[in-house]
């Protein structure tokens, strides 16, 4: 039966189990915006007080706008007061209660009341509680926007939010720099300790990097075990590479997930807006490529964008290409190194160390070829292929050395290793007791039992075992407590810059030697190359030293000739003092002075100096700006002038580039380039010349000095 127009108690029955229902409530104000009247269920409900509710101002009982999560106001979205002072009606409007003890939104509806002389008398409207559907909302959009397993932003939302701050810095003349991050041997940890491991290792590595980024940065997973970290306002590429070394230090830490140790690395590339590129697509592209030639060179590694990675890209994706075939081609090969008794210089073991003689490029290092054979599932092979290769030539050798081999860890955790030692020792009928493997600390990765077992199988079979680079990745005091190792060897890490004054690097070399003493192991200092450098490992105690001050690596018939002599000693030879370490090169680039560019030869590179060629007599004292090229630019002083061969002293030291290479802290910006009135770009290869701007006329500068060809030898 319907409710009459007239039946007023009927109708208000009606509202009074709406209201009671909680289906929603009413409100009212007067002409001053003030409430008036809310429905007593809302009030229970929600807390509110009548005394302190009814008569102030309705806005005052909602927080004055809705914000979306970053903050920012929705385009279609206006604030409660808008509304009501403009006395348009009210439809669907979300406000957050003010004063409610919990989180709670309401949806508002309403419409301006008018009297019979259309003066305004307040608003009447109802409301409804949505909390339930915001937070659904909420939730969902928070699972657009970030990583369910690490809760880090994901990668549609890093896009999102590095585009939108290339877009405002660009404005705004500001710089953001992009890393980009991969995880090493984290497929390791995922086929031995299986994926709830990885999953729980992926959270660890995700805490870590918030404690070391902090709120300097906005960090994401962007899906496997790929992270990417935006910083804004750092274009400081000291700053950079020191962040980055922080990252790869803390990333590789041992983690213990559900009673097992794991040890990953990680690979990193940095890219810088605007000098490696503009948009999103751009710099990513470039941090990438970064990333690729970290990874290229070893792990474990970072590396800033540069224009010459495109072609170091290009020469990796040769190298997967013809690496599969090196083997079958035969064009691996052997090498050896001593290692030297530090009282006698006689050679106690030689080292196989793996070389590859590419048909076009010449000799690859491992460096560059081992981690591509990793990436390409090979690795096993080649390493099987050197352990039986180094048997059949060590059996052969006139005199009965040992030979050592490197053992990746891929190779390690393979069920049939001891099997494939033990065939490589019977079929070449080498003395097991001649076999040394050389074994890092990633292969503690994973079942601990296991890899003990394997451990003592080795042992049985009559080998030595040496623990590699002890000292670069946390190496724990537990694997010399039940691993039976023979050895330690120091990495060389520790030996550069331990001559000089306050290096803390003897007194660890110092420790690790009286630790391996008092277990009864053998000491091995690795990268010797100065007498000053070989006196101060031999005082610490060291066993046994190898480096280039004695021999660098040689061929098998090199080995062969050398025991053939009975000559076992190895005299240093050498520089007597360390020095900053240098990079040989052979390139051309600018040296400025007066205005004027000369083109010279770079001969070798340090943090401190170069080396160059081309210019006659110049003076000592003479200042130079050296134009290294990608917009580095380097002021220097010439400290020994030669004929044509000058050595310069930088003003500002030069940074790490995060390989062997060294690079400039800044570079020419890209906006002093367009305030130079050319277009907005990424760095061109002429940064310098750009800096003239495209209309200036150059006024020919008078050369001081003579320019001379220098040849590549």
């Amino acid at each position: 039966m319907p409710i009459a127009a007239t039946d007023f108690a009927r109708r208000v029955e009606l509202l009074d189990s709406f209201e009671n229902a909680g289906l929603g409530w009413f409100w009212a104000t007067d002409e001053q915006g003030r409430l008036i009247y809310l429905s007593e269920n809302a009030m229970e409900r929600f807390g509110l007080d009548a005394d302190e509710t009814i008569g102030k101002p309705l806005t005052d009982l909602f927080i004055p706008c809705s914000q979306n999560p970053d903050g920012q106001l929705a385009a279609s979205e206006r604030p409660l007061a808008f509304y009501l002072s403009a006395r348009n009606s009210i439809a669907q409007i979300e406000v957050q209660l003010a004063c409610a003890k919990k989180v709670a939104w309401w949806e508002l509806a309403g419409k301006p009341q008018f009297d019979s002389k259309q003066r305004f008398i307040g608003y009447r409207g109802s409301a409804k509680d949505i909390t339930i559907t915001r937070e659904s909302q909420r939730d969902a959009e928070r699972l657009a926007q970030y990583d369910s397993l690490t809760g880090l932003s994901n990668r549609h939302r890093m896009n999102k939010v590095l585009s939108a701050k290339l877009t405002a810095f660009r404005s705004s003349k500001r710089v953001c720099a992009l890393m980009m991050l991969d995880l090493d041997r984290f497929k390791q940890v995922n086929d031995t300790l299986g994926h709830p491991a990885g999953d729980e290792l992926l959270k660890q590595v995700a805490a870590r990097l918030e404690r070391i980024v902090g709120d300097r940065g906005e960090i994401g997973r962007l899906g496997g075990d790929e992270f990417q970290i935006i910083l804004s306002d750092i274009d400081d590429r000291g700053e950079l590479g020191d962040l980055a070394a922080r990252v790869i230090q803390m990333v590789g830490q041992p983690y213990s997930i559900n009673g097992s140790r794991a040890i990953i690395g990680v690979s990193l590339g940095i890219a810088i807006a605007p000098y490696d590129g503009l948009d999103t697509e751009e710099l990513v592209k470039a941090a990438d490529l970064a990333l690729y030639a970290a990874k290229g060179g070893g792990r474990g590694q970072y590396r800033f964008y540069s224009s010459d990675l495109k072609e170091g890209a290009a020469l990796r994706r040769m190298l997967e290409e013809d690496l599969r075939d090196a083997l079958v081609k035969d064009e691996l090969s052997m090498h050896y190194q001593p290692i030297v008794k530090s009282n006698t210089y006689k050679v106690a073991v030689f080292e196989s160390l793996i070389r590859w003689e590419h048909p076009q490029r010449g000799f690859v290092s491992p460096e560059e070829f081992v981690a591509v054979a990793e990436d390409l599932g090979i690795i096993n092979e080649i390493g099987e292929w050197a352990l039986r290769k180094v048997c059949e030539h060590a059996v052969h050798w006139p005199v009965e050395l040992r030979v050592a081999v490197n053992v990746s860890a891929t190779q390690f955790v393979q069920e049939n290793f001891v099997d494939i030692v033990k065939s490589a020792l019977q079929t070449s009928q080498l003395d097991p007791a001649r076999l040394e493997l050389e074994i890092t600390e990633s292969v503690f990765i994973g079942d601990a039992e296991q890899t003990q077992k394997t451990f003592l199988a080795l042992k049985k079979l009559g080998v030595r075992l040496a623990l590699d680079d002890f000292g670069t990745g946390y190496s724990s005091l537990s694997y010399l407590q039940h691993a039976p190792f023979d050895k330690i060897k120091i990495d060389q890490s520790f030996v550069r810059g331990a001559t000089e004054p306050d290096n803390n690097n003897a007194a660890i070399m110092s420790a690790i030697v009286g630790l391996a003493d008092a277990l009864g192991m053998e000491t091995v200092c690795e990268g010797v190359e100065t007498k000053d450098e070989l006196k101060l490992v031999s005082a610490r105690g060291a066993t046994h030293i190898q480096g280039y001050l004695f021999s660098r690596p040689i061929t098998h018939e090199q080995t062969m000739e050398k025991l053939g002599t009975g000559d076992l000693v190895y005299e240093p030879r050498g520089p007597e003092h360390s020095r900053s370490e240098r990079r040989s090169v052979f390139r051309r680039i600018g040296a400025i002075h007066d205005d004027h560019r000369y083109k010279v030869v770079l001969r070798n590179i340090s943090k401190t100096g170069a080396k160059i060629e081309g210019l006659l007599d110049v003076p000592v004292g003479t200042d130079f700006v050296l134009d290294l090229g990608d917009g580095q630019l380097a002021v220097a002083k010439v400290r020994r002038s030669k004929g044509h061969v000058l050595g310069l002293e930088f003003e500002t030291p030069l940074i790490s580039d995060g390989a062997d290479g060294f690079c400039t802290r800044h570079r020419v910006s890209p906006y002093a380039i367009e305030a130079a009135g050319r277009p907005l770009a990424a760095l061109p290869s002429d940064a310098y010349g750009a800096l003239k701007g495209p209309g200036a006329v150059a006024t020919p500068s008078i050369p001081q000095f003579a320019e001379v060809e220098v040849s590549g030898g």
